[in-house]
């Protein structure tokens, strides 16, 4: 393809969602809109929203990767992880609105039922999680840009990253929402058009290919006939899922839901979308696998397409496009909202909220251009044990016999007991290793380590509930 062909592509497709982004906008905004765009979308919107904001260009990328490598339980686990995110979002979601109906965030729950520290260290633990979603959105932006016509990865990095923040500073969440409706139904129907066009060249071959085990590269066993894998597909579910708990975009969205019907049918529309989408998405890495060895599995989808055409080229770099900007602008609100609400106790005025948004950018850029898929992938797997040793403690309150005390003991004990079980299974040096890098042998998430910190915070959190005296000042109501 020409490349000005593809710079008038991104720059038209940039364009586009930044007129919206900025239409959407009210000149006589205040913080709370801005945050939380409270009450204002029915159910069909708030599951588009949900779906596009979750459906970043890591679906290009992830999902095949993983079937490359991890065959068929492997990638039903990472379908899963998609999609149960939504699953108990449709579930918790009312019952915490309920509880609080004027937050913003899920730390603001935790302050009102744990206390002032553990909103502090969710929202930590958000932070981490969600810019470090960020900048590999903007790593995987420039490498679908470079792999698909040779363009220069930072280039598309900075348009991208400087057209959403400047809506997303201008506009907030409302902004954010109005382009997820576009960007979803732009998502649904390429990426829709885009298989047909796959599986209807030769869906015999296709098949066979997802069967077949990888004839050159002795790390792959992406082939949908492996049944081993299980538990590494069980450990993307813990650890996706308790991490995306902590993903502030989809609670921003709990508190947009015009009510708990419009929250809880929107999630189980966003899950239903969700889950066979990333389903085939690493299937077709299983593919890939079954053809032999590539030179950059992160990228094995891109080796299916290898010699498409120019209109086939044309929609994926508008695919690409719309979906890291769903899910980038998603992020930076995400992100400013946990640093207004849970890190400067809602003091930040909304002209320094839009001001946080800008300053991200260029650290975001810098750590996408500089940082491997090696190291992005140690962060968010420690993010990941951060998150599912909290996880329970968190969602555990909303049973009334839970003490705030104990949920406070209990994220601690989770990642206690993941040192426990590294010094049980080796030495004490092992299981302090796994806090930081909670992987086994193959370099992949270990699900003890992940079960150690979700178990163990639990059964703490429940048996210090039991134990402990009342509380003598009741819930925290700051």
């Amino acid at each position: 393809m020409d490349i000005i062909i593809a710079y008038l592509l991104l720059i038209g497709t940039l364009s586009f969602f930044g007129y919206v982004g900025y239409t959407a906008a009210s000149r006589e905004m205040d913080s709370d809109t801005y945050l939380s765009a409270r009450g204002s979308q029915n159910w069909v919107r708030i599951g588009l929203s949900l779906f596009a904001s979750g459906m970043g260009i890591w679906i290009l990328f992830g999902p095949s990767e993983v079937g490359y490598y991890g065959g068929f339980w492997d990638v039903v686990g990472y379908a899963l992880s998609a999609s149960t995110p939504f699953l108990l979002l449709a579930y918790v979601g009312p019952m915490i609105r309920e509880r609080l109906p004027d937050g913003v965030t899920l730390a603001d729950y935790v302050r009102m039922r744990i206390g002032r520290p553990m909103q502090i260290y969710v929202g930590l633990i958000s932070i981490a999680y969600m810019f470090t979603f960020l900048f590999a959105e903007f790593t995987a932006i420039g490498k679908a840009m470079e792999t698909l016509v040779g363009m220069n990865p930072l280039i598309p990095m900075i348009a991208v990253a400087v057209v959403t923040a400047s809506y997303t500073a201008y506009g907030g969440l409302p902004a954010s929402l109005q382009t997820d409706r576009w960007q979803a139904w732009v998502i649904i129907w390429l990426i829709i058009a885009l298989l047909l066009i796959l599986f209807g060249a030769d869906l015999g071959s296709l098949i066979s290919d997802a069967k077949a085990y990888n004839p050159e590269d002795a790390w792959s066993i992406g082939s949908m006939s492996y049944m081993d894998s299980f538990a590494s597909g069980l450990a993307l579910v813990i650890a996706i899922t308790a991490a995306e708990m902590f993903s502030q975009g989809n609670w921003q969205r709990a508190w947009a839901s015009e009510d708990n019907e419009a929250l809880k049918k929107g999630s189980l529309l966003a899950a239903g979308m969700v889950l066979p989408l990333v389903f085939i998405m690493g299937v077709l890495g299983t593919v890939v696998a079954g053809q032999g060895a590539v030179e950059d599995p992160s990228a094995a989808f891109f080796y299916l397409i290898d010699n498409a055409g120019v209109l086939l080229i044309s929609a994926f770099i508008v695919l690409g496009v719309a979906l890291v900007c769903s899910s980038a602008d998603t992020l930076q609100n995400a992100v400013v909202a946990s640093i207004s609400r849970d890190l400067s106790d809602g003091k930040m005025e909304l002209s320094h909220a839009r001001i946080a948004t800008i300053a991200m950018i260029p650290i975001a850029i810098y750590l996408a251009y500089k940082m491997d898929a090696l190291s992005v992938f140690g962060i968010f797997l420690f993010a990941d044990l951060l998150a599912t040793a909290t996880v329970l403690p968190v969602l555990l309150t909303l049973w009334e016999k839970i003490d705030s005390r104990a949920s406070l003991a209990g994220a601690i004990c989770g990642l206690l007991a993941v040192v426990a079980y590294g010094a049980y299974s080796a030495d004490l040096s092992v299981g302090i290793g796994y806090l930081t890098s909670p992987t086994n042998e193959y370099g992949l998430a270990n699900l003890e380590v992940f079960l150690s910190a979700l178990i163990g915070s639990g059964i703490v959190t429940i048996g210090l509930s039991f134990i402990l005296p009342p509380e003598a000042t009741g819930e925290d109501e700051e």
